[in-house]
């Protein structure tokens, strides 16, 4: 096991890693921004270790000056948490040539998945249901553009190969628009993220998110533990994350979480990882892969008893996984709202100085979050400054939990999203569950 860890990340995360450590008896290294100084993980780790200015360019996405503070600190392993570069390939290598352990999957697998043409491929190949589309990259000839679209039959959407976060997609009713739309998404992937290449699927007009978390170690073993619903979302952001997913029988998640660690088998996965569906009409399509942890973690965790940043850390030592699939049981729903530092009408930044933070709790109440009076929120960087998750024995119970922590939760000196939150938390269509990915936004008028 590792002696020594430096977290690569700031905020909530890098305070929810720097706790797993604790417990497990592995010394921290904070890096942090000239800006992070105060960040409440910076204060609790063993060491920190400055590695730039507030710009993430110039501290967070600055891999010479991560690794040289693991080298000067004489760290073992770096994590890299979530956002920033942790799906980043070359992170990875580089950390791994430099003689430290990567806690997350091989460079080579962030490359195959990173790539959502290569992941399709990889994932129908391993038996995972994935959307009717162009099984590959699209060519240069109209013609046979225009067949396959029809083949497939409209709405159809185009997307970037190397795309993400709801960028590089562009969503096409007719015949007479397409070959447009191919362009312009053409020359938006390139401006984006530096690949022309972009591919077709069928578009799921009303279909919830629904997404399955897996860990698999280097020893061939591989689990899942059940699934995500992250419909509820605004702009391609997600908002509420819950867990179960609501209409969810045990034998479909059986199946489907069954096909999901065979395919984590088969690539040769190593770590944490989630599988992004599109589900309607019964039916689960792949999407893409996450190869990192998720914001939405917690819920897992509360509805399994697993550590999932535990068994991150365990598999990169080479340990094997602490579970087999059989260890896995569901108990009770799960909540989570992400708490941003934002006008909750408009959704604009609010940084500022929290003059007052009153954190809910009481059975089944969990916060992860890295404010506290007098933190000053930096415009610098995202506006999440919290996560609210509350676990009971059924999801009515889960509900009613989250309204009180919700209304038990004060954060003052700056605007947050919690009227929001509270707004989706006594709305009856959400109450009832099963609502798409399009609810929020109508529901906003966006």
């Amino acid at each position: 096991m590792f002696d020594k860890i430096v977290i690569a990340n700031r905020g909530e995360i890098a305070l929810r890693i720097l706790r797993t450590c604790k417990e497990m008896g592995i010394a921290t290294v904070a890096v942090h921004s000239s800006a992070d100084r105060d960040l409440k993980h910076v204060r609790l780790a063993d060491e920190s270790v400055c590695i730039g200015p507030p710009p993430s360019a110039d501290s967070y996405l600055n891999i010479p000056a991560i690794i040289s503070a693991a080298e000067v600190t004489d760290a073992m392993a770096i994590h890299p948490g979530y956002g920033f570069l942790a799906e980043n390939a070359d992170f990875a290598e580089r950390v791994e040539q430099s003689g430290f352990a990567f806690i997350g999957p091989r460079p080579e697998t962030i490359r195959l998945m990173g790539d959502k043409v290569s992941a399709i491929e990889s994932m129908k190949a391993s038996g995972v249901p994935c959307v009717p589309g162009s099984d590959g990259p699209l060519g240069d000839d109209p013609e046979t553009n225009v067949k396959l679209a029809r083949k497939i039959g409209y709405p159809i959407i185009i997307k970037a190969a190397a795309g993400g976060g709801g960028r590089g997609m562009r969503v096409v009713h007719s015949e007479a628009a397409l070959l447009n739309a191919i362009s312009l998404t053409r020359a938006e992937a390139q401006a984006a993220f530096g690949s022309d290449v972009v591919y077709m699927e069928k578009y799921l007009e009303n279909p919830r998110h629904i997404e399955i978390q897996v860990l698999a170690d280097q020893h061939g073993n591989a689990i899942h533990l059940a699934e995500r619903d992250c419909s509820m979302q605004r702009r391609h952001q997600k908002v509420v994350e819950e867990a179960p997913a609501p209409g969810i029988t045990p034998e479909l998640r059986a199946e489907i979480g069954g096909r999901c660690a065979e395919a984590c088998r088969k690539i040769g996965y190593r770590g944490a990882g989630t599988f992004e569906f599109l589900y309607e009409n019964g039916e689960f399509y792949f999407i893409e892969m996450n190869t990192r942890v998720q914001v939405e973690h917690p819920v897992t965790e509360m509805i399994t008893g697993v550590d999932l940043i535990k068994e991150q850390i365990r598999v990169a030592a080479n340990e094997k996984l602490s579970y087999t699939q059989d260890d896995i049981i569901v108990r009770g729903h799960a909540f989570e709202c992400r708490l941003n530092a934002e006008d909750p009408e408009t959704f604009m930044p609010s940084p500022g100085t929290i003059s007052q933070f009153h954190s809910p709790g009481g059975l089944g109440v969990r916060v992860d979050s890295h404010i506290y009076n007098g933190y000053r929120v930096p415009p610098y960087y995202d506006s999440m400054i919290g996560k609210l998750i509350v676990h009971g024995d059924s999801r009515e119970t889960a509900m009613a939990r989250m309204r009180t922590a919700l209304g038990e939760c004060v954060i003052e000196g700056i605007k947050t999203n919690i009227p929001l939150h509270q707004d989706i938390f006594s709305d009856a269509a959400f109450q009832a569950g099963g609502t798409n990915i399009h609810y929020l936004e109508k529901k906003l008028g966006l």
